[in-house]
């Protein structure tokens, strides 16, 4: 089988291979309400993310080929999917702010200030932003179940045209899958604090037809070994 080239390719290989096989295993172990919760996503829930966020970028925001989506989130599950979709359109992932066209982030006062702006609230179970929206900014909790669970993209992206970017320069969608002599039964844990690393991790791990445990926040007293046991780890980034 090829290896995948592009983001859209490597959703696509998951949901042949196995749709059911869980994809992306989250931990969230940051002080607060969030602390303790712990997400699953097989490749048939992580493509219906993906998809509702792709059509809310192409219908509610006309983001095609050529546009700038900075994403101002953590490494996170639901940063995952926001990637993914913006790769899905033919976008550009920013990680800095020069001059986005949409910015995506959990910050209401950097929702307030860009030009156009979806606000996340992290929580899995949450159903609208707790503290409302600023005016003009779209409410990702209460809004994004309304766009549709299927996805056909307008534009596709060239080769050379920017898919990433980050503080160390782009990345174009034909280098942006990184490959990996990775087996496919492979579970990847990460808690790295760079989102640009883990988008990157992600996708390689994708690729090689194997799923990623990713964690958040400090190691607790015990370390992460029986967390990396029950999961059935087999390799750490």
């Amino acid at each position: 089988m090829r290896a995948p080239r592009t983001p859209a390719e490597v959703l696509a290989q998951l949901l042949r291979s196995d749709p059911a096989r869980p994809r992306v295993t989250w931990y969230d172990d940051t002080p607060g309400p969030t602390a303790g919760e712990r997400i699953e996503l097989s490749a048939k829930v992580l493509a219906n993310w993906v998809n509702k966020a792709a059509n809310a970028l192409q219908d509610e925001f006309d983001v095609a080929p050529g546009s700038t989506v900075r994403l101002a989130l953590p490494p996170h599950w639901r940063a995952l999917y926001w990637a993914m979709a913006v790769w899905s359109v033919g976008g550009c992932v920013s990680l800095d702010d020069a001059d986005p066209d949409l910015t995506v982030t959990d910050d209401p006062d950097i929702a307030a200030d860009a030009t156009a702006a979806v606000l996340v609230t992290l929580p899995a179970l949450a159903r609208s932003a707790p503290g409302g929206t600023p005016a003009g900014v779209v409410d990702e909790a209460r809004e994004l179940s309304t766009f549709g669970d299927q996805f056909t993209a307008w534009e596709e992206p060239a080769d050379g045209d920017p898919a990433l970017r980050t503080a160390a320069g782009s990345t174009a969608y034909d280098a942006v899958v990184p490959q990996r002599d990775w087996p496919a039964g492979t579970r990847l844990h990460t808690r790295c604090g760079d989102l640009g690393q883990v988008l990157l991790d992600a996708l390689a791990v994708w690729a090689a037809d194997a799923s990623l445990v990713l964690s958040r926040g400090p190691v607790g007293d015990d370390g992460d070994r029986a967390r990396l046991d029950a999961e059935g780890v087999t390799l750490e980034r």
